[in-house]
């Protein structure tokens, strides 16, 4: 939780930083938003994450740039054959590349992240259960949303593969959810 709120800082000094000295020319930004979602496997609830991407307007109404951020995974206890299973949290690290389709230069739009998911957190997939949690996978973030000069707000799913790595009984290890966020556009200049 701590490199969470450090990153968040971080990235709150850096955009405010660059907000005093750039132009409001929108090829290129940088992107600071968060998201939040309820899980699709058994091993977590739900999770929140802040996003950091670069994005270069190839065209006017095509990006292409690159996205980091944290997504924090919250464990749920769940009962397999009989045990009470601990899940531990997690977070999620991603290095991917984006692009970005906007057909119109405010409205609807969508795109997709794609790279690697670095797991980080226990080495444990659950506190009471010696199972050794993966180290990442691939990465996938399809979105789609509504955007205007300075906002994106969406919906997106996002996706580390893990293969079977951390199973625990019937229950597969899980780094995914469905959700929303918003994103804010900081302008970088040409």
């Amino acid at each position: 939780m701590k490199s969470l709120k450090q990153l968040i800082l971080g990235a709150g000094i850096l955009a405010g930083g660059l907000m005093s000295a750039q132009s409001s020319d929108m090829t290129n930004m940088l992107k600071v938003g968060l998201n939040g979602g309820i899980s699709t496997g058994g091993n977590t609830a739900a999770n929140v994450g802040v996003d950091l991407s670069y994005q270069n307007l190839i065209t006017p109404g095509f990006g292409l740039g690159i996205a980091t951020g944290y997504n924090n995974y919250f464990g749920k206890d769940r009962t397999i054959s009989g045990v009470n299973v601990k899940n531990n949290d997690f977070g999620v690290i991603p290095v991917a590349a984006l692009f970005r389709v906007y057909p119109k230069q405010m409205g609807f739009y969508f795109g997709a992240d794609l790279g690697y998911g670095f797991i980080v957190g226990d080495d444990k997939v659950a506190e009471n259960v010696n199972v050794d949690r993966p180290d990442g996978g691939f990465y996938i973030r399809p979105e789609i949303g509504y955007h205007n000069r300075d906002w994106n707000f969406f919906a997106q799913y996002n996706k580390t593969f893990t293969g079977d790595k951390g199973q625990i009984g019937d229950q597969k290890y899980n780094a995914g959810a469905i959700g929303v966020g918003f994103a804010y556009n900081i302008p970088l200049g040409k």
